[in-house]
């Protein structure tokens, strides 16, 4: 993030993050998890996806996945 923003504008998705680590695990009372925070990137992800998709087919075009091979 911070190659991409610079320093200060890094901070803040940051601090936005930990903040939402710390809601969860002081309103579930449960020892902190990473799988919890990956689901939820996951579902972000996926929001995106749709967003774009719909954004595209309104616009008149279709996006199509592109394969990725490891070799």
């Amino acid at each position: 993030m911070r190659t991409k923003l610079g320093t200060a504008q890094a901070i803040t998705p940051s601090a936005h993050k930990i903040a939402r680590i710390l809601y969860h695990v002081l309103l579930t009372k449960e020892p902190y998890a990473e799988t919890v925070f990956h689901r939820c990137d996951e579902r972000a992800q996926r929001r995106a996806e749709m967003r774009l998709r719909k954004q595209a087919a309104h616009l008149g075009f279709q996006l199509l996945p592109i394969s990725t091979t490891e070799q």
